[in-house]
Formats: structure tokens, C-alpha cells, sequence
């Protein structure tokens, strides 16, 4: 019987922030699952620097069962630095990563053992929508991932959330990648490795609402755009390569009146030419910008803070 065939160390890790009253429900519904399967769990609770009652919570599901270890940032770190304290502290043979507000299906889980049985290292689950209605959460995910699926070299699917199971290897791939701009869907999905999609319906939050607020997705969206293309920068020079080209046309236009005699004929051309510097201008000001982001980023890398610290863990 191969290692992958027998009873397996399972690992699930559940970020927490805010979730007073809706972890004990998650945990419950995670109980109900796992104490059916046939193998080892341990459950990491991470609190991504709560201000509720949520370190309450998880202290009294830590003292009632031996399984769960509490890890508690110095901060809110977010949501990817939160994964990231959970699969350093795993030491599991196959690792689940769910959230904490019941949208990710603890009944996934069996199916997600039995993939990893059958030998593949990433079982990624994918959302599927049944709602066809317009909403602008769903424009700007499907922007996003036709956009960073067209200039980067590595292709992401869309509706993939950070509900997914991983191997071993893949976990010990992502700590040895400690860069601080972290983008764990891209970031799996750069390793490589046996993957396999697993389908789900997202079900309703058990109460509050979505900590993923409008600035936090956006710097989600902005670490996977300049963490994984180098475009942005491409676009300022085909930009200025193409205002060089109109400017060698605009000289050959010039020199013919100059050639043929009809210098008469020639505007002074002050709005033009004031329209010409503002846009060669404005790019340069965008390439610029794109230029600071990218050497912002190599300056916060090159510092080697930790993603995250923690404050305490509590361990049963």
C-alpha cells in the first residue's frame, strides 16, 4: 500500500478575522466531516489580528479539542500573510485551506483527500456561479483574470479561491519562495506540480459581511499584476516607441513643404504641438510611475521584513 493509499496526516488551515460567532459554526461543520474520514486532522486557527471577541473563540475551541492550534498575528496582516502563518506552521501530509465564514464547503473535503490519493500534489477548487446577474464584484474577477491570464506566463483560473488542497512538496515550494508581495493563487499555480480543478457551489456566508473590502482587492489585484509581469513596463515602451514613430512621420510631413517650396503654407502650430507634449508628457509620467511601483517593490522585498509575526499560539 503506497504512503498517499494509507491513513495521511491532514492539515486544514482556516484564517480568521472578525468571526466571533461564525468560527464555532465553521469548526462544527468541519467536525462533522472529518471525524467520518479515516485519517489524522489537525486544524490551525489563525487570527489575522481580530478587534472582536474572535481570540475568545478560538481559545475556548482550543481548550475543548486537542486537534486545533491557535496562531495569533501581532496584527491584521491579511488574508494571504494569515495562509502563509498557517502552511509555515502545518506539518501535515496533505494541507486544506478554507475560510472561516462557511462559503467554502467543509463536505469538499473527502473529495479533496481522494484526489490527493490518487496522486495529484493541488486540488483547486473553482466557484462556479449559478447567479448570471450583472454585479460588479463579477466584472472586475473576470477582468482581472483575463488580463493577468494575457501578460503573464502563468495561467490562473478564474473562480479559484484560496479553497484548495496541497501536498507536502507543494507546501515546502511555497516556503522556500518568501517574497513579501504574496499571491498564493498565482504562486501555486507557478510551481506547477499535478493539479487537478474541483468544482463547488459557494454557499451564504453565516453571518456579518465580506472583510475583502474594494482596497483590499485591489492591492490583491496590483501584488499579482507586478509580481508576475513585467508588461506594465512594456506598455511605456512600445508607448514611446510608437510617439517616435509619429514624430519621424511629422518631420518627413515637414521637410516636404520645405522640399517642394511651400514653406508659406506652414502653421505656426502652437496647439499641436502643445497637444503632442502633453501626451508624450503624460506617458513619460506613466512610465514613470509603473518604473516607481516596481523599484517600491524591490525596496520592500530587499528590507527582508517577515510577511507576518506572531503574537501567541496556543497549543493542545
Amino acid at each position: 500500500m503506497s504512503p498517499k493509499e494509507s491513513k495521511n496526516n491532514i492539515d486544514l488551515i482556516i484564517p480568521v478575522y472578525n468571526e466571533a460567532g461564525v468560527v464555532e459554526h465553521t469548526y462544527g461543520k468541519v467536525c462533522d466531516v472529518i471525524r467520518q474520514l479515516p485519517h489524522i486532522f489537525h486544524i490551525y486557527l489563525v487570527d489575522d489580528g481580530s478587534t472582536d471577541a474572535t481570540a475568545d473563540s478560538l481559545a475556548a475551541l482550543a481548550r475543548q479539542d486537542d486537534c486545533i492550534t491557535v496562531l495569533t498575528l501581532a496584527r491584521n496582516f491579511g488574508h494571504q500573510a494569515a495562509l502563509t502563518a498557517g502552511l509555515d506552521a502545518s506539518r501535515g501530509d496533505f494541507v486544506i485551506t478554507l475560510d472561516a465564514d462557511g462559503q467554502h464547503p467543509p463536505e469538499m473535503i473527502p473529495q479533496m483527500i481522494e484526489l490527493f490519493a490518487q496522486g495529484y500534489d493541488i486540488v483547486q477548487a473553482q466557484r462556479i456561479e449559478e447567479d448570471q446577474s450583472f454585479s460588479f464584484k463579477k466584472a472586475t474577477s473576470s477582468g482581472f483574470y483575463l488580463l493577468i491570464n494575457r501578460i503573464s506566463g502563468t495561467q490562473m483560473t478564474a473562480g479559484a479561491a484560496d479553497f484548495r488542497g496541497i501536498s507536502r512538496q507543494v507546501v515546502e515550494a511555497l516556503k522556500s519562495m518568501p517574497e513579501y508581495h504574496r499571491f498564493l493563487r498565482g504562486m501555486i499555480a507557478w510551481v506547477g506540480y499535478r493539479s487537478i480543478i474541483l468544482p463547488y457551489h459557494e454557499t451564504r456566508r453565516v453571518a456579518g459581511q465580506s472583510k475583502y473590502s474594494l482596497g483590499k482587492m485591489f492591492r490583491l489585484a496590483m501584488d499579482a499584476l507586478f509580481s508576475f509581469s513585467l508588461v506594465p513596463l512594456y506598455i511605456g515602451l512600445s508607448a514611446g516607441g510608437i510617439f517616435f514613430c509619429l514624430a519621424a512621420l511629422e518631420m518627413i510631413y515637414v521637410l516636404s513643404f520645405w522640399v517642394t517650396g511651400r514653406t508659406s503654407n506652414l502653421a505656426p502650430g502652437w496647439s499641436s504641438l502643445m497637444f503632442v507634449i502633453l501626451i508624450v508628457s503624460g506617458m513619460i509620467m506613466v512610465l514613470l510611475g509603473f518604473i516607481g511601483i516596481y523599484v517600491g517593490y524591490i525596496f520592500q522585498e530587499v528590507k527582508h521584513r517577515p510577511v507576518y509575526l506572531l503574537k501567541k499560539d496556543v497549543e493542545k
